[in-house]
C-alpha cells in the first residue's frame, strides 16, 4: 500500500488513536509480562477469546510464571488445558518453558531467532510477543490482519498462498508503527476482530476505511476469497467404559485403531474406529491389545464430537467387571473422577454417557 509520508502518519495516528479509545481489556492486557503475553498468544491460537478466558484465569493462577510451568507434572498441565483442545500447545508450552530456564534465564528470549527455536513458536507467536512485550519492531500477520491489509489493497485470491502471503508480510512490516509496535499489532487484530470481520464489516466505524481500495473499488465482500475447505469425513468410533466393583474404570495410553488426535495422545477409554458392529470390532480390539476378553458390553447413548473437519460419532460401551485388566500405559481412576483428570474432551463425553448409565 504505498502512502505519501504525510499519509502514513496520518494513518498510524488514525488506528492507534481509535485501538486507545476502543480497547477490549482482556485479562492479558493488564501489563506486558512476557510469560502472560506468550501465554495468551498460545492459547488464542485457534480459540475464540470468550473460551480462552477462563482457562488463561485458571491456568495463570496455577503456574504464575515459567519457572513454575517449567517444574510442573506434564499431566497438571495438560489437565488445566483439558476441554481447550489442541494439546499439543500445552505440551509445546512447557517444554518451551524448559528451554526458557535451561537456555534463556527463565524468561522468554528478546532475540527473534532464539524465540523461533523455541518448541511450538511460529512468526507470527515470535512476533507478537517480541512487539508487546519488548517493543521490538516486528509485525505480526495472523486472518485478521491479513484481511484488513488485504481490504486495504484489495488483494485478489487465496491469501494463504506462499507469494500472496510473504507480500502480506512485507505490507505488515512496511505499515508498523515503530514508536508503538505492540499496540500497533493489537490494534490491527482488533481492528480484524471488531470492524473488518469476515462478513459484514463495519466499515463506517472502520478509522482507516479512507486509505481501503477494497471499499472504494466495492469489493469489500469479496475480500479476501473464500478459503476451499477441506471435505467433511465422518467416523466412528466405539469406547469401552469397563468398571470394577469400587466404581473405577480403565484408561489407556494405545490409541487403538484410530489416530491419536481425537483423543488428544492422553488417557483415554479404549476405543477403535468401526465400519460396522461396533460391539464386535469393540470386543476384537480388547482381546487383542489388552488380551482380555470382554465382559458382555451395554450400548450406551450415542455423543457427536467435532474435530476440525471430522464429524464424529461416539458409540460408548459400558461393562461389568470383576477386575480391570493390568496392561503397561493403563491407569484405574473412579469413572467420577474423570471429569477433572487429564483427558479430552471426546473422553469426557464418554465418561459423562457412562456415569449416567451407573447411576
Amino acid at each position: 500500500m504505498p502512502l505519501s509520508p504525510r499519509s502514513l502518519r496520518a494513518f498510524r495516528r488514525n488506528l492507534l488513536a481509535w485501538f486507545r479509545a476502543n480497547r477490549r481489556e482482556h485479562p492479558w492486557r493488564r501489563d506486558r509480562d512476557h510469560y502472560r503475553v506468550w501465554l495468551a498468544e498460545v492459547m488464542l491460537q485457534q480459540t475464540r477469546i470468550a473460551a480462552v478466558i477462563p482457562y488463561y484465569e485458571k491456568f495463570l493462577a496455577r503456574f504464575p510464571d515459567v519457572q513454575t510451568l517449567a517444574d510442573a507434572a506434564e499431566h497438571d498441565v495438560l489437565r488445566l488445558w483439558a476441554g481447550l483442545g489442541y494439546y499439543s500447545r500445552a505440551r509445546n508450552l512447557q517444554r518451551a518453558a524448559r528451554e526458557m530456564v535451561k537456555r534463556h534465564g527463565g524468561k522468554f528470549p528478546s532475540d527473534f531467532d532464539a524465540a523461533l527455536a523455541l518448541p511450538g513458536i511460529g512468526r507470527y507467536t515470535a512476533a507478537a510477543v517480541l512487539s508487546i512485550a519488548f517493543d521490538a519492531p516486528h509485525a505480526v500477520l495472523d486472518g485478521n490482519v491479513a484481511r484488513v491489509l488485504a481490504r486495504l489493497d484489495a488483494v485478489r485470491g487465496d491469501l494463504r498462498a506462499p507469494q500472496r502471503w510473504k507480500k502480506l508480510e512485507a505490507t505488515a512490516q512496511a505499515l508498523l508503527a515503530r514508536e508503538a509496535p505492540g499496540d500497533w499489532n493489537q490494534a490491527l487484530m482488533e481492528l480484524g476482530e471488531t470492524i473488518c470481520t469476515p462478513k459484514s464489516p463495519r466499515c463506517g466505524e472502520c478509522p482507516v476505511s479512507r486509505w481501503c481500495e477494497a471499499r472504494k473499488r466495492g469489493l469489500v465482500d469479496s475480500i479476501p476469497a473464500p478459503r476451499k475447505k477441506p471435505a467433511g469425513v465422518k467416523q466412528r468410533i466405539a469406547a469401552a467404559v469397563l468398571l470394577d466393583p469400587r466404581g473405577r474404570t480403565l484408561l489407556v495410553r494405545d490409541p487403538g485403531s484410530h489416530d491419536g488426535v481425537l483423543f488428544s495422545r492422553m488417557w483415554q477409554f479404549p476405543a477403535v474406529e468401526f465400519a460396522k458392529n461396533p460391539a464386535a470390532a469393540l470386543a476384537d480390539h480388547l482381546r487383542g491389545e489388552l488380551r482380555f476378553d470382554p465382559p458382555p458390553l451395554v450400548e450406551l447413548p450415542h455423543a457427536k464430537h467435532g474435530v476440525t473437519f471430522r464429524n464424529i460419532t461416539l458409540v460408548p460401551f459400558c461393562g461389568r467387571v470383576a477386575a480391570l485388566p493390568v496392561r503397561p500405559r493403563s491407569r484405574r481412576l473412579p469413572l467420577a473422577e474423570i471429569a477433572g483428570a487429564a483427558v479430552s474432551s471426546a473422553t469426557k463425553k464418554i465418561a459423562r454417557a457412562a456415569l449416567h448409565h451407573a447411576k
